[in-house]
């Protein structure tokens, strides 16, 4: 069988969450790809080849059939997200803040500063890693702060990599105030100039990355470890991602550095195994 619609979302998108997911109990699996599946599609609506009037319309929809479901106006397009949201109490407010933050990219792919960048990063993953805890069971508060570095340094990882990707739509989510500091234009960026100051640039994004992982990981309990396996399978891949596109001296306008499946898996496998002997010892 090929399993849930949102099963499959989260398969097709070739992303290292299906790895590291799929180390999860049948129940928690389920619930995770539920939650996936909802902000692949929510991602997708600011990404798709739509005009802008056509995206925020239907965001605008997909925003107003998550308040009737979860307000029990209606039953929606969301019901099973509903029934995952409460089963595992994930509050509504994260989904709200999810589609906030699609809809900055609608609105605005430029970012003056890095705390402007660090609203947008915490809308679109660290949201994310917060709704994932519910799932993945937690006691110990610190967890969430541990969830919201993390989502920042995946998601800066993220930017660092599609750079090149993101200049052919049109975007730049580098902070202005770091361009500048540089001497970095925007034109080079969108003209794809690799000069010696875009790499600059880019290795001193790449230490900020570094800085929200070291930060994460200091966060995380002990009595957490086993619980959070999914996030460090997750936290390990974009780890070694990042350490890869320095190694490639920060070519990613060029293009778009990414890390084999057999190499995935292999973080997978001795990150469960090490995760489980800390969480005992």
């Amino acid at each position: 069988m090929k399993g849930s619609k949102e099963k499959q979302i989260t398969k097709k998108s070739k992303s290292s969450f299906y790895l590291a997911f799929s180390i999860l109990p049948k129940e928690k699996r389920e619930a995770i790809y539920t939650l996936y599946s909802f902000c692949r599609q929510t991602d997708d609506i600011a990404d798709n080849s739509s005009p802008l009037k056509n995206k925020q319309l239907q965001l605008d929809t997909w925003e107003r059939d998550l308040q009737r479901q979860f307000s029990g106006e209606a039953q929606t397009r969301f019901q099973k997200l509903w029934s995952t949201a409460q089963k595992f109490r994930i509050p509504y407010e994260y989904f709200l803040e999810l589609v906030k933050g699609v809809r900055m990219d609608l609105l605005n792919s430029r970012f003056q500063n890095f705390e402007e960048l660090k609203t947008y990063c915490y809308r679109v993953a660290s949201i994310v890693g917060l709704m994932s805890i519910q799932i993945f069971g937690y006691r110990d508060e610190r967890v969430q702060d541990y969830a919201v570095n993390l989502g920042i340094a995946l998601q800066l990882t993220n930017i660092i990599r599609d750079v090149g990707v993101d200049a052919e739509m049109g975007r730049v989510y580098l902070p202005q105030e770091d361009m500048e500091r540089f001497g970095v234009s925007e034109r080079d960026i969108l003209e794809k100039r690799n000069t010696l100051s875009f790499k600059q640039l880019m290795h001193y994004e790449y230490e900020r990355a570094k800085f929200f992982y070291r930060r994460a990981s200091e966060l995380l309990p002990r009595s957490e470890r086993r619980n959070m396996i999914p996030s460090q399978i997750m936290k390990n891949i974009y780890f070694y991602l990042l350490n890869s596109i320095a190694k490639n001296q920060f070519n990613v306008l060029q293009q778009k550095i990414e890390i084999p499946s057999f190499v995935k898996f292999s973080i997978a496998v001795n990150t469960l195994v090490k995760e489980t002997l800390l969480s005992i010892a």
